[in-house]
């Protein structure tokens, strides 16, 4: 947690326009987003210069698989809290990969205004 005691958030989305409005939505939430990334290379870099607590990431980065790059941010740091999106349903993804990329859930993009992440986030 930061200085604020309020959780650290990175959003990873290849949209800008769904990291601004992820952003007023966690923002609003009382979350503190400290940075944003649209692809993988800049995902890890922020995991590793903000020391986030919680990423929300999208499954589909363009030419990136969000799956390894969940993978990769939680090897850099193992509490990282992780919460999956897409605006696809989460049948194509199973709940298998989604738990062995090290991800906490996954939840449809149409549903995070409505989400509790404090059920995923709570123990980072």
């Amino acid at each position: 947690m930061g200085e604020n005691g309020r959780l650290r958030v990175v959003i990873v989305d290849d949209q800008a326009i769904f990291r601004d409005t992820a952003r007023d939505f966690l923002t609003a939430r009382g979350y503190d987003v400290v940075a944003e990334a649209a692809c993988a290379a800049a995902a890890v870099e922020a995991v590793e210069r903000h020391e986030p607590d919680a990423m929300l990431l999208d499954v589909q980065l363009g030419d990136d698989d969000g799956f390894a790059v969940c993978d990769a941010v939680t090897r850099i740091r193992p509490n990282l809290a992780v919460v999956l999106t897409s605006a696809e349903s989460n049948h194509e993804h199973g709940p298998e990969r989604i738990e062995s990329c090290g991800a906490r859930g996954f939840v449809r993009k149409e549903q995070l205004p409505r989400v509790d992440f404090d059920r995923f986030w709570q123990a980072a």
